[in-house]
């Protein structure tokens, strides 16, 4: 195998590298040629007979062939001499091994063939002078190095290698040579360009492409591989990082960031490849202009503005120039936190409200006082199985609360209200599921009988939301596993809670009279596969450091979550990564109030079964309804 792998990287050697190849394999043939001669020499005071000359011309070529092959199968050639470390050595003396017996064999065949004295000093000296001369250049070399970094009282730099010689790849090595005293020294480039392939960028040449990484690591000594691409999605990353595993690299990349704005980037921002980066899609292209016209001067309210989308929207919001930003909650600390750090980040002061959606009084009077223009109805209970077991808490959060704050925006004359609903709404299976889908019921048929624009907007899971997957995940690899999957088919949606909010804020600046928006959240993503991911992040290897159990589907999970209903047809917007739905229709809201009336009469008397059969009877259409088309679904 490693022959196999020595042939196919000579294949690969670029030709501008191969005069440093050649100049090496020569200068290995000289020292071995010249360890014998000297061998022969010292045990005859240099005084060459005719046989000793017949053995050199003759030893010598086999020596050296059988020498430089041993090196190259070994893989020395690929290491450059100012980077040979410990193993690199024993590596050599391995071959310098092999070089000797085959010596010693040379030396016995050519005393038998031709009567030529058999000394065994010969063969001590050409071991000890073959080791030594190979030696030499190898560590020689890497010692200097470290003599003059030591002389200087400065500790030699982290080798690094950039992958992509794209805008973001050049700004990295900009920055890099700008930066002399930077604890970084890049060797160079790669990138899958051929057109790259003969370039130098700031001095630093193209060393190869990605699948060069490999060879590339080990001749140059890379402490560090860093991905510069500002287009890698998922699937490149994922590539890198499992060529790295064949390297002592550590594998790092640059953040997104605004090419245009070259002079705010720093060495200092290249950090460690998270899930984030192994799942990302193509990059959203933020456009804050539309959004800031519809958020600016108005008076917005936040409900569940502590949770992770919550307190995201009111991040980007307060950037927006808003004339009041309310953050409404139930739990004290987290709207502490998020009022606490846009003090510090962004030097704005909310308006922090503890109140609880379901307290119809209390919302009425909120909206009195503060008198909201536009409104993000993000609070709502969302895990699964705590749902499950907790139904009536479930419903009186998610529908109560919904109905309470849909009714009393459309009373108060709000302008726009935005429901943020999720895609386990879509024919569900679970409590928490189908009281999302009743709130979007309650939303879009209060759509018909106001004035205020409703909006609902729907996607799956956001990466890092608290108490989500991937940290639950986390915290099972850093106990030390096992990490528990509920089934080796389950897939989910994954989008980050920054892009998630950001496509929340542009759907809702779309005119909207109770559509249904729908995020693009690309293919959907085997769990599976993620805590693989997760697992190598750490350094680890999954089944053998961490092990990986599957524990059975919980109470209310599907394997596999929808975006939209069969019967949904989608249409495009002026946003490619948001789509409408079309056909959505309206239950009336005069019957659909009785029948969230009778539900919440069960809640009120303790009786949970009948609550979960008419709830999710409620949810997936089975109660008769009268539903007539959701007024401007398809207007722009």
């Amino acid at each position: 195998m490693r022959n196999k792998g020595a042939l196919g990287w000579l294949r690969q050697i670029p030709p501008r590298r191969w005069a440093a190849f050649l100049r090496a394999v020569f200068t290995d043939i000289w020292l071995i040629s010249a360890s014998l001669a000297l061998a022969v020499g010292l045990v005859q005071d240099f005084r060459y007979t005719p046989h000793d000359v017949q053995m050199l011309q003759w030893l010598s070529p086999i020596l050296s062939l059988l020498g430089t092959g041993g090196l190259f199968h070994y893989g020395l050639y690929r290491v450059h001499s100012r980077y040979a470390g410990i193993t690199d050595l024993f590596r050599l003396l391995k071959v310098s091994f092999g070089l000797s017996t085959a010596c010693l064999i040379g030396l016995l065949a050519f005393a038998h063939a031709e009567n030529r004295p058999f000394s065994l000093a010969e063969w001590v000296l050409f071991g000890f002078l073959s080791t030594t001369l190979l030696s030499l250049p190898r560590i020689g070399r890497r010692l200097y190095d470290w003599y003059l970094a030591y002389s200087k009282n400065t500790i030699p730099r982290r080798r690094a290698l950039v992958v992509g010689g794209g805008d973001t790849g050049e700004i990295v090595m900009r920055e890099a040579r700008r930066n002399p005293q930077a604890d970084l020294h890049i060797v160079g480039f790669v990138d899958d360009d051929p057109h790259k392939h003969a370039m130098h960028i700031h001095g630093y040449p193209c060393l190869g492409t990605l699948e060069d990484i490999p060879q590339i690591a080990a001749e140059y000594g890379v402490h560090d591989v860093i991905i510069a691409i500002s287009s890698a999605d998922g699937e490149v990353v994922r590539r890198i990082m499992s060529l790295c595993r064949a390297t002592n690299a550590r594998v790092r990349i640059v953040p997104p960031f605004q090419t245009t704005l070259e002079q705010g980037f720093q060495l200092t921002q290249i950090r460690e490849v998270n899930i984030e980066d192994l799942l990302r899609r193509a990059p959203v292209q933020f456009d804050l202009r539309s959004v800031a016209e519809y958020v600016a001067g108005e008076r917005v309210l936040i409900t569940g503005a502590g949770g992770s989308i919550g307190s995201e929207l009111a991040r980007q919001i307060a950037d927006l120039g808003p004339a009041s930003l309310a953050l409404l909650g139930k739990g004290e600390n987290s709207i502490y936190q998020i009022e606490q750090e846009l003090r510090t980040r962004a030097s704005y002061e909310p308006e922090c409200i503890i109140a609880d959606v379901r307290d119809a009084t209390r919302i009425d009077a909120i909206f009195r006082q503060r008198q909201p223009t536009l409104v993000f109805h993000a609070a709502a209970h969302k895990h699964v199985p705590l749902m499950e077991a907790n139904l009536i808490e479930a419903i009186k959060n998610n529908v109560l609360g919904t109905w309470v704050m849909a009714e009393t925006a459309r009373r108060h004359g709000v302008r726009k209200f935005v429901y943020v609903s999720t895609d386990k709404a879509v024919n569900p299976v679970s409590i928490m599921g189908a009281t999302k889908r009743v709130g979007e019921m309650i939303v879009s048929a209060l759509a018909r009988e106001s004035e205020t624009e409703f909006a609902i907007v729907r996607f799956g899971n956001v990466l890092g939301s608290r108490g989500s997957l991937v940290p639950t995940l986390q915290a099972q690899i850093e106990a030390g596993g096992p990490v528990r999957i509920t089934h080796p088919e389950m897939q989910r949606y994954f989008m980050s809670i920054n892009e998630a909010v950001h496509l929340i804020l542009r759907a809702g600046a779309f005119a909207s009279h109770g559509d249904i928006y729908i995020l693009d959240m690309g293919e959907p993503i085997k769990v599976v596969d993620m805590a693989y991911d997760l697992i190598r992040l750490y350094g680890l290897v999954p089944g053998q450091d961490i092990q990986i159990v599957f524990t059975g589907a919980r109470p209310g999970e599907k394997l596999h979550e929808q975006l939209f209903h069969d019967a949904e047809v989608l249409e495009s917007t002026p946003n490619p990564k948001i789509k409408r739905v079309r056909n959505h229709e309206a239950p009336d809201w005069s019957w659909l109030q009785s029948q969230l009336e009778t539900l919440m009469n069960l809640c009120e008397k303790e009786q949970p079964e009948q609550a979960r059969i008419m709830l999710m009877e409620l949810a997936t259409g089975k109660l008769a309804t009268y539903s007539v088309p959701g007024r401007g679904a398809s207007r722009g």
